[in-house]
This record gives structure tokens, C-alpha cells and sequence, in this order.
């Protein structure tokens, strides 16, 4: 008798089909094809910043989810496991969920109590239409190493989140954020065999800056990714405003990276357009490192995509906003509730939002001769 009714998805019954392949396969058979959502929580003050994902990993079988945030000197994060199984519809992974209300618009994300210090249960809605982002595409040594797009959306958060002790009510008037909706191919998953992948003998440069900030108006959207030399792999500066008027290319984007001596933390920045008069002064007031806990690369444990055996695994992981600091050093993607001070042609604005940065390897341009290098 043949099994191949098991290989149906619930999906395939509507018409979504892109390959002649069931919805529960994608295109590629690469492992490392993932499929993500990502969402950022704040007040515009610096006394929390909260980040949470769910992905899904058709070709290693899993879904993973997270939840991260600092608040009040504490890094708390939740995160769960569980095999992917056929169904790519269910979005649930553990306690959370992700529900999509009106696509490219509204979303409701749930993180349910339990014996955890965190919850939520909070609905999205966009401030400006979701955008696309240009495809990040990097191939070494024959192999593809990185093929994604990434949809972007500042908005506002309505709900209830719990941390500790507190219960804090989320209302869109001073709750913002952003996120994304990313999918394609980056490595995710358990470590493989360096190959001639390791040949150079040190991790690939990666110097990254994502910055989506958002204002009462308008949101400008910033990407900048370069190598080694400061050549220039990805970039965008995009306006959108919020009134639905077209959005407005600023074109190439600049940006000047003050570091903490000794460090490549980020403190301070500014961003200008090159050929405009715009600029905005970046300051941090709260940083959140990813990379330690919830599945951004520095755990060895728990890695994003890596299985997690055939129960569905729900685990916290607490401690000193310092500790956490500490552990992911110059090597882990930091992401930072930023203060944005715009200067251009629509006169001053004061907005909030992210800053992420990642610099790994050498990066010319800011005095990294190689990936030990730090700021002087």
C-alpha cells in the first residue's frame, strides 16, 4: 500500500502550489532553507526591548520559536521545539503562535503562560505597507551561502505582555515596532563539515547594519552589507510614509559607526544619503544580544533549526543583562531599541526603532584587519 497520502499537507488543498511538489516540500533540497517570522516590541523608552521569532525548516523537519527580551537590567528568553511535520499552516511551536488576521497587515502573537517568566498575547498592525526588500545573495567557494528576501513593516502593538512581576498593558499609542517575514537560504541548524567552506581558516566577513526606523510620519528603512574591503553586498535606504503615498529611494546610505574602545559594540551612529541632505543620529538606549539564548549562533545546544530529539522542547534561559552581554561578545548580532534624530527637508523628527549590527572578520573601512580586531 502506498504512504504517499502521508506526504499531504492540509495546504495542498488550496492554491498556493508554486513547484509540483506537495506544500509540505519547497524547491530546494539545500538544508539550509528556512521560512521566518520576526517581530520587535518597545515603548520608546530604555527599560525594555523584546524580540520574538518563529521558523520553520523544511528540509532539517523542524519549527523553532523564541521570545527575548531585556527588561529592567534582566535578559529572559523562552524558547521552543518541536518536529515540522507536514502541516506548514500550523504556526504553533510549544506555547506560541503566530496568527495572520489580515496578511501584509495584521498578526496576532502569542507566547502562552506557563512556568516561565514571560507571556504576551499581542496583535500587530502595520503603520506603513509592508516592503519589500531587495534579495541577499551570497555565494563562496561554488556554494550558494546565502539566498533570502525579507518583507518589512514598522507598526504598532496591542495587548497584554507579562515579564516577572509586572503586567504592563500594550497600547498603539506609544507601543511600536517592526518586522519582518524572511525566507530562502541561510545556514541555520547544527554545524556541518567545513570543507573548503574553512579553507581561509577564520568565519567569513560579515559586517551588517539593519535599521528600521520609525517616526509619526514615515519610516525610513536602511540595509547596508559589505565585505572585507567595504564593497558593498546589499544596501537600501527607502522612505515610506505612512499616508500611502509611493515610497521615496534615498539612495546609497552611509553610516558612521562610533565603538566602545576595545570592542566592535556599537554606542552611537549616524546615517546620511548620499547626494541629500538627510541625516539621523542614532543613539542606544537599550541593546538585546540574540545571539545568546535564542538561537542566533552561539549556543551550542540550540541553534536555529537544530533538532531537538522527537518531543516538542520548551526551555527559559535567565540571567544579568550583563552576563548575557559578556557571553555574546564581538561575535554575536546585537540588537538595539534606538532613539532616531532626523534632520531633512520635512523639518526635525524624533523616532524609535531598531539598530542591529553584526561585524565578524575583517572590515577595512572601520580599522578590522582581521576578526580579532577591535575598536581602539
Amino acid at each position: 500500500m502506498s504512504d504517499r497520502h502521508q506526504d499531504l499537507s492540509p495546504l495542498d488543498d488550496f492554491p498556493f502550489h508554486q513547484t509540483s511538489e506537495s506544500m509540505a516540500h519547497v524547491a530546494t533540497s539545500d538544508r539550509n532553507f528556512y521560512d521566518r517570522y520576526y517581530f520587535n516590541v518597545h515603548h520608546g523608552v530604555g527599560d525594555l526591548f523584546l524580540a520574538m521569532g518563529v521558523g520553520q525548516y523544511p528540509n532539517l523537519g523542524v519549527t523553532d520559536a523564541f521570545a527575548a527580551i531585556v527588561h529592567r537590567g534582566v535578559h529572559r528568553v523562552v524558547r521552543a521545539s518541536r518536529e515540522l511535520g507536514t502541516d506548514r499552516g500550523d504556526t504553533s511551536v510549544g506555547p506560541f503562535r503566530v496568527d495572520v488576521l489580515e496578511p501584509l497587515n495584521k498578526l496576532r502573537v502569542v507566547l502562552e503562560p506557563g512556568e516561565y517568566e514571560l507571556s504576551f498575547d499581542l496583535t500587530w498592525t502595520g503603520s506603513i505597507a509592508a516592503t519589500r526588500e531587495p534579495r541577499q545573495f551570497v555565494r563562496r567557494h561554488g556554494r550558494v551561502w546565502m539566498d533570502s528576501v525579507r518583507l518589512a513593516q514598522t507598526g504598532f502593538w496591542e495587548g497584554t505582555l507579562r515579564v516577572g512581576d509586572d503586567v504592563l498593558a500594550v497600547t498603539p499609542d506609544t507601543w511600536w515596532g517592526s518586522r519582518d517575514r524572511s525566507w530562502g537560504i541561510r545556514p541555520v541548524g547544527e554545524a556541518e563539515p567545513a570543507g573548503i567552506q574553512g579553507k581561509d581558516g577564520a568565519p567569513p566577513t560579515f559586517h551588517w547594519v539593519y535599521a528600521p526606523m520609525q517616526f509619526d510620519d514615515f519610516s525610513i528603512l536602511v540595509i547596508i552589507q559589505e565585505d572585507e574591503d567595504g564593497g558593498r553586498v546589499l544596501e537600501e535606504a527607502l522612505k515610506v510614509y505612512r499616508d500611502g503615498r509611493p515610497a521615496e529611494s534615498l539612495g546609497r546610505p552611509d553610516v558612521e559607526l562610533h565603538y566602545t574602545s576595545g570592542t566592535r559594540d556599537v554606542q552611537t551612529a549616524a546615517v546620511t544619503f548620499s547626494g541629500r541632505a538627510e541625516k539621523v543620529m542614532v543613539t542606544q538606549l537599550v541593546p538585546l544580544h540574540m545571539a545568546v539564548g535564542s538561537g542566533y549562533g552561539l549556543d551550542a545546544d540550540w541553534r536555529h533549526g537544530m533538532y531537538q530529539g522527537p518531543e516538542p522542547v520548551v526551555q527559559q534561559v535567565v540571567m544579568p543583562a550583563a552576563e548575557a552581554a559578556a557571553k555574546s561578545g564581538m561575535f554575536g548580532v546585537t540588537e538595539r531599541l534606538a532613539r532616531f534624530d532626523y534632520d531633512g527637508p520635512e523639518g526635525s523628527r524624533v523616532g524609535y526603532g531598531l539598530f542591529e549590527t553584526l561585524s565578524i572578520g575583517a572590515h577595512r573601512p572601520s580599522g578590522f584587519a582581521d576578526w580579532l580586531a577591535v575598536a581602539p
